[in-house]
């Protein structure tokens, strides 16, 4: 995903903003999927505006300019959304870590896994007391996207509680046989 494209969408759903509302509606929304420094934001909404995606409605004091999304902006933030793939990439760290957990000692791998744990535990809370804050889940834009985080955290979380467990039941090692190990990870 683009920052392009989250800034797109943020106009479409608030209307008209500056580069200030904009950084601040990004932290208090899409920031907890996709990250953005207020120093990426306004060159963005630069060369956004010299592309003719959006457009400065108006100049205020300090150079302060507020945008809004084109008709061009708007086609393509749903050309984005409709015909465009995300990213399915092959990278990640959780998996890379799940994946070479193995390697670690025993005591090694639980301490990761309960640390794994409470960090989950963690964001779960934060995402559940925004759901809350929001009105029970009546949460508007980003509900769906909130819905989704909170599905995934839950899923980690419980994986790392689950292969903490199984470490502790079967004696100590997180460390699957060679023979039992290919290119795809360790077979049970």
């Amino acid at each position: 995903m683009s920052l392009r494209i989250a800034l797109l969408g943020l106009l479409t759903v608030s209307g008209p903003a500056s580069g200030y509302d904009l950084t601040k509606l990004f932290e208090s929304s899409i920031n907890h999927a996709w990250q953005a420094r207020h120093s990426q934001i306004y060159p963005e909404l630069n060369k956004m505006t010299t592309e003719g995606l959006v457009t400065v409605e108006e100049e205020g004091p300090r150079g302060r300019k507020t945008y809004s999304i084109t008709d061009v902006g708007g086609r393509e933030l749903r050309q984005w959304l409709l015909e465009r793939e995300p990213s399915r990439s092959h990278r990640s760290e959780e998996l890379l870590r799940a994946f070479l957990l193995p390697t670690l000692e025993p005591h090694e791998a639980l301490a990761l896994l309960r640390r794994e744990v409470e960090v989950y535990e963690a964001k779960l809370a934060d995402l559940e007391a925004i759901w809350k804050r929001k009105g029970d889940g009546n949460v508007g834009f980003g509900k769906y996207a909130l819905d989704l985080g909170i599905r995934q955290v839950k899923t980690v979380r419980d994986w790392a509680a689950d292969m903490t467990a199984e470490i502790e039941n079967s004696g100590g090692s997180p460390r699957p046989d060679a023979e039992n190990l290919d290119e795809e990870g360790p077979r049970p």
